[in-house]
C-alpha cells in the first residue's frame, strides 16, 4: 500500500500525527519560537548565520532563525525533487491535498520552484524548456462521516482560497468525492462504499482500504485530467508510522515499495518529495510562515493503525530523532525496480549527474514485480506467485482468479470472513481493479489458445 503521511485527508494518509492548525494563532514571533521548537528549549542565536533573534531548535540540537528553518526545509524538498528527478519540463503535477501541514507546504514550496521555472523560461531566450504545470486533488470522504453540510462547504471555499492565493502559475483544484471510483452506472455510489465497508469485519482493513480508495480516486483525477505526476504530501513521520504498522500486519515484503522517493507501479507514477521532513517541522513552518491550513474534513485512523501513530507520537516526544531512525532502518531493504523511473523519456532532460537515478528495465528482474494485488497494489511475494499460478490453471470461475490476485494482508484483513460472500464482495469493487484481472486473463488465454493451435498444426502437417 502506498506509505501515508502525518497530516491526514487525501493523500496524505490516516496516520496523523499533528494536531496543530497552523496560522490560527497569533502572537509575537519570539513568543511563538520558542513555543513550537521540535526539541526542548529555543536558543536566542542562529547556529546557521550567527544572527539574533529568536531561533527555534530543531531536531538534532542546532537552533535557527526563521529564514534558516525555512531554507533548511526547502532545501530538503528541492534535493529530493531533484536528486530523484521526480519533475521534468514537460509535467503536469497533480499534488494531493488534504489540508495538513505536509501537504500545505509541499503545495508552497512546488509553487515556488514552478514559480521560478516559469520566470527561467520568460527570461530565456531560448525558451526551449517550458515550465512544469501545477493541479490540486482533495479527495472528499464526506460520505464516511456525520458532518453538516457547512462545513464541508466551508472547508471547499478555504482550499480554494489558498490554492487561488498562490500566483504565478494557473492551478486547476479538482474535487472528487471517495465514493466516485466506483463505476458511474451505480446507482448510489456512497451507498455502494458504506456497503463494500460493511462488508470488511476487521477495523484496520476497513482504514487500509480507503487509503486504496483514495490511491485510486488521486489516480482517477489524473488520468482524466492529464496529470504525468502525482504528488504525495507524505513526510518522514507518516513513513515511521507505515514502517511499524506494516510489519505488525505481517507486510514485511512489501515494505520497500513504500519508503522509496519515487514509486511507478501505478498508471500515474506516485513522488514524496518531503520524505524527509519530519511532521513537527512542517507544523513549525505553517506557524511561523503563517500558511493557512484546512483539516476540518480530516478522518482520524483507527485500528492498529491508530494504535501505531500513538506509539510514534509518544516515542517523538521522548527524542525527534527516533522516526528518522525507523525510516533510515527500513531504507536498508531492498527496493523494487518500479521504485525508479525508467530511462527513457527523461535522458534528454537531464544532466549527466541524475542519470544513474534511472534504470533501463530488465525484463528478467521486473517479471515479478508486474504481479500486484488487485485491492491495494502490493508486490506479490513468491509464494503468492505460486498460488496464482496453481489457481490459473485450475480456476472454475472468476471470483477464484479475483481471489488468488489478492494479497495475503488483504485475505486476512479485508476480505470478507465468510467464503460464500466473495461473489457479493468482487461485485461491489471499483470495475478499475476486477477489469484488470479480466483483462490479463482474457490475454493470457488468448496466448494459450495460440499455442494449442500452433501445436494441431504441427501435427497435422507431421
Amino acid at each position: 500500500m502506498a506509505a501515508a503521511s502525518a497530516c491526514g485527508g487525501a493523500g496524505c494518509g490516516p496516520h496523523c500525527s499533528s494536531t496543530s492548525a497552523a496560522g490560527a494563532e497569533e502572537g509575537a514571533p519570539a513568543e511563538r519560537m520558542g513555543r513550537l521548537s521540535i526539541a526542548a528549549g529555543a536558543t536566542t542565536t542562529c547556529g546557521k548565520c550567527d544572527g539574533g533573534g529568536p531561533a527555534v531548535a530543531v531536531s538534532g540540537g542546532a537552533g535557527m532563525c526563521r529564514e534558516c528553518f525555512r531554507a533548511y526545509l526547502f532545501g530538503k524538498f528541492k534535493l529530493a525533487v531533484t536528486s530523484n528527478a521526480m519533475v521534468r519540463p514537460t509535467d503536469a503535477v497533480l499534488l494531493a491535498f488534504s489540508g495538513g501541514p505536509a501537504s500545505r507546504v509541499a503545495l508552497q514550496f512546488i509553487h515556488e520552484m514552478q514559480s521560478k521555472a516559469i520566470q527561467s523560461w520568460e527570461t530565456s531566450n531560448l525558451q526551449a524548456l517550458p515550465a512544469f504545470g501545477v493541479g490540486v486533488g482533495f479527495v472528499d470522504e464526506s460520505a464516511l462521516s456525520v458532518r453538516p453540510e457547512h462545513e464541508t462547504e466551508t472547508a471547499t471555499e478555504d482550499i480554494k482560497s489558498i490554492v487561488s492565493s498562490l500566483s504565478p502559475g494557473n492551478k486547476q483544484v479538482h474535487f472528487a468525492p471517495l465514493e466516485d471510483v466506483f463505476s458511474s452506472g451505480s446507482k448510489d455510489k456512497a451507498a455502494r462504499l458504506k456497503e463494500v465497508l460493511g462488508m470488511i469485519d476487521d477495523e484496520t482493513g476497513r482504514d487500509d482500504f480507503v487509503q486504496c480508495l483514495r490511491m485510486l480516486s488521486l489516480q482517477k483525477i489524473a488520468l482524466e485530467n492529464g496529470y504525468t505526476k502525482i504528488m504525495l504530501g507524505t513526510c518522514a513521520s507518516g513513513i515511521a508510522c507505515h514502517v511499524l504498522s506494516a510489519t505488525v500486519k505481517g507486510q514485511g515484503y512489501s515494505l520497500p515499495a513504500d519508503v522509496q522517493y519515487v514509486d511507478t507501479r501505478w498508471e500515474v507514477p506516485v513522488v514524496l518529495p518531503l520524505h524527509d521532513c519530519l511532521a513537527q517541522e512542517l507544523s513549525l513552518l505553517c506557524e511561523l510562515d503563517s500558511l493557512k491550513t484546512q483539516q476540518l474534513l480530516d478522518r482520524p485512523c483507527s485500528g492498529i493503525n491508530s494504535l501505531v501513530a500513538s506509539f510514534v507520537s509518544r516515542l517523538r516526544e521522548e527524542n525527534p530523532s527516533r522516526e528518522h531512525t525507523i525510516l533510515r532502518t527500513a531504507q536498508k531493504l531492498k527496493p523494487f525496480p518500479f521504485n525508479k523511473f525508467s530511462a527513457n523519456g527523461y535522458h534528454d532532460f537531464l544532466p549527466s549527474r541524475l542519470r544513474p537515478k534511472f534504470h533501463n528495465v530488465d525484463t528478467n528482474e521486473s517479471t515479478f514485480s508486474e504481479i500486484l494485488c488487485l485491492i491495494c497494489g502490493s508486490p506479490f511475494s513468491e509464494s503468492e506467485l505460486q498460488n496464482l499460478e496453481n489457481t490459473k490453471h485450475k480456476a472454475q470461475k472468476k471470483i477464484d482468479l479475483y481471489t488468488a490476485h489478492c494479497c495475503q494482508s488483504c485475505h486476512f484483513q479485508i476480505l470478507p470472513a465468510a467464503t460464500d460472500t466473495y461473489a457479493h464482495f468482487f461485485s461491489l469493487l471499483p470495475k478499475f481493479w476486477t477489469e484488470k484481472v479480466d483483462a490479463t486473463s482474457a490475454s493470457n488465454s488468448s496466448l494459450r489458445d495460440q499455442i494449442e493451435d500452433y501445436l494441431l498444426e504441427e501435427d497435422d502437417v507431421n
